[in-house]
């Protein structure tokens, strides 16, 4: 059975502070779901610097981060709580030759 709309009220309250407090980072795709209606999920996918600036600002440890190897790249992950609901943040970036990781 689908949740009423009001179920999603803590993802709801939570973006709106996410958007009041950090409005200068990286835009991202922001997704709310009936699925998780606790959870806003935060995706970036042009670089790992955008990643990295939403991570601090949520507080997010560095050992927090779970990095995972795609065939097309590669992909970060992390979670807090903010507001009272769960921030799932992921970065996706194209994987580095060893030239350009050394370069970055």
């Amino acid at each position: 059975m689908t949740q009423a709309l009001a179920a999603q009220q803590p993802a709801f309250a939570a973006l709106a502070q996410i958007t009041a407090a950090f409005g200068h980072l990286p835009g991202a795709a922001i997704g709310l779901s009936s699925i998780t209606p606790r959870v806003v999920d935060i995706s970036l996918h042009e670089n790992l610097r955008s990643f990295e600036a939403w991570r601090e600002s949520l507080g997010i440890p560095a050992n927090a981060v779970d990095y995972k190897e795609l065939p097309s790249g590669m992909l970060l992950k992390a979670e807090c709580t903010f507001a009272g609901a769960t921030v799932e943040l992921s970065g996706f970036a194209p994987r580095l030759a060893p030239a350009e990781a050394v370069a970055r």
